[in-house]
C-alpha cells in the first residue's frame, strides 16, 4: 500500500486539503495524475462528521477482468464520549452510504477495524477499506 499522493488536484487545493487532514502544506507532492483519493476522503469526513480525525490513507491499484479502479484504506479517529459514538454512527452507515465521487463508482466499502481506547481520553479508531472502479 502507498502512503500519500498528490494533493494539488484536490477540488479546493491543495491548502485546503492540507488544512483539513492536518498535513503539512509543504509534505504534498508535486502533481500526479489525477486520481479521487482527496474526494474520496472529503466525502468520508463528511460522513463521518466533525468529530472525525483524519489519521492516514493508503491505495493501491485494482482491476478485473472488466474493471479497473483503486484500494483504498483509510483510518480515522473520534475522541470524547460524543466521539465515539460519532465513529459507532459512521462505521455503521459506510456501507450503505451513497458516495458521489466525480468519475468513480464506490463499489465497495467495509469497516475493516475498530479500536476502542480508553486511556487518558477515549478515543475510536476506525479502519475503513474501500473499492473505487472507474466510470467509464
Amino acid at each position: 500500500m502507498t502512503a500519500f499522493v498528490a494533493a494539488t488536484h484536490h477540488p479546493l487545493g491543495a491548502a485546503a486539503l492540507a488544512a483539513r487532514t492536518g498535513i503539512a502544506r509543504d509534505a504534498v507532492s508535486p502533481p500526479r495524475p489525477r486520481r479521487p483519493w482527496a474526494a474520496l476522503i472529503n466525502a468520508l469526513l463528511d460522513l463521518a462528521g466533525p468529530e472525525a480525525a483524519f489519521l492516514a490513507h493508503g491505495e493501491r491499484p485494482w482491476a478485473s477482468a472488466t474493471f479497473s479502479g483503486s484500494r483504498h484504506a483509510v483510518t480515522l479517529a473520534f475522541a470524547g464520549a460524543r466521539g465515539v459514538i460519532a465513529g459507532e454512527a459512521f462505521a455503521e452507515a459506510l456501507a450503505e452510504h451513497e458516495f458521489a465521487i466525480p468519475r468513480q463508482i464506490v463499489a465497495d466499502a467495509c469497516v475493516t477495524g475498530m479500536l476502542h481506547e480508553v486511556e487518558a481520553q477515549e478515543r475510536l479508531v476506525v479502519d475503513v477499506e474501500l473499492l473505487l472502479v472507474e466510470e467509464r
